[in-house]
């Protein structure tokens, strides 16, 4: 009998006291952390991964929680560098089959790279979403030059952002050489792909790109076009030679200098040539 009251006094208990409403809670947080994952993810991620749409620059990112360690996996959205640099086999085998191209540090926080993990887990029990095809419409001749004008500086993007060159280089004769800031781009193409460079273009994952163009995102047409003239710079790179100003730089500035000496001798062909002190001390002898 005493048992059965016990029972009874320990449901009631339960009943009463204990929060009715934790399921719920724990449910809300577990969706809060997702949708926070993937407004990260959308921001840092989708321009190298889908989720079930296949490879892009980086590896097709459904199962990748039955594929690896949750641990291994949240270091690795932090770290990705430090794991590199320490030889870590699996990062190692990732950069050996995406050719060479490294994940960057996206300067993740530990709690960020929980609701990416997070994130994955609900978005690979959905749908696959197809994969888009990388092959890409042959770029028209004038959406190649306005492509190369564009990389150059020589036609302004729409939107004010800096110029490809400041950062990029790329090998072709109709290009004066870049900077060294940034990865040179002569064979991007054939690496990444158009839908690759076309996503870089779209959602620059990398941290000094995505501040250099701030607020100022390419439009569509600035695009195709900048993948019309990497695509056919990667085509004829064999046959291109970066153009070199040294020669007629050097050139220009000799005929400058020329003109100008012989500039300065005419006009100064009636200029005084003696010495002023020695004209006054000569009327001085001639005055006594």
């Amino acid at each position: 009998m005493s048992r059965a009251i016990g029972f009874i006094f320990f449901l009631s208990f339960i009943f009463f006291f204990l929060p009715k409403n934790l399921p719920a809670q724990q449910g809300g947080n577990t969706r809060a952390l997702s949708e926070e994952g993937q407004r990260i993810f959308q921001q840092k991620c989708v321009a190298c991964h889908t989720i079930g749409g296949g490879k892009l620059l980086g590896p097709d990112l459904k199962g990748v929680m039955e594929r690896r360690d949750h641990a291994w996996l949240s270091r690795w959205i932090r770290e990705p560098d430090k794991m590199l640099a320490e030889g870590d086999p699996l990062a190692t085998a990732l950069l050996k089959e995406f050719n060479n191209l490294p994940m960057i540090n996206m300067a993740l926080t530990e709690a960020d790279a929980e609701a990416v993990i997070s994130y994955l887990a609900v978005a690979q029990q959905g749908p696959s979403v197809p994969k888009t095809s990388s092959r890409i419409p042959e770029p028209t001749q004038d959406e190649i030059g306005l492509g190369r004008n564009l990389f150059q500086g020589k036609v302004r993007f729409s939107n004010g952002g800096p110029s490809c060159t400041s950062c990029h280089h790329v090998k072709n004769d109709a290009v004066i050489g870049g900077g060294i800031l940034a990865r040179e781009l002569t064979t991007v193409f054939s690496k990444m792909g158009g839908e690759g460079v076309r996503a870089i273009l779209g959602g620059p994952p990398f941290p000094v790109m995505q501040a250099a163009y701030k607020g100022m995102p390419f439009t569509d047409e600035e695009t195709r076009a900048l993948v019309g003239f990497l695509q056919q710079a990667d085509k004829e790179h064999a046959y291109q030679q970066p153009r070199d100003y040294g020669w007629g730089l050097f050139g220009a500035g000799a005929g400058g200098i020329a003109v100008l000496m012989g500039f300065y001798s005419v006009v100064g062909r009636r200029r005084k040539k003696g010495s002023v002190n020695q004209d006054i001390y000569d009327r001085q002898i001639k005055s006594e």
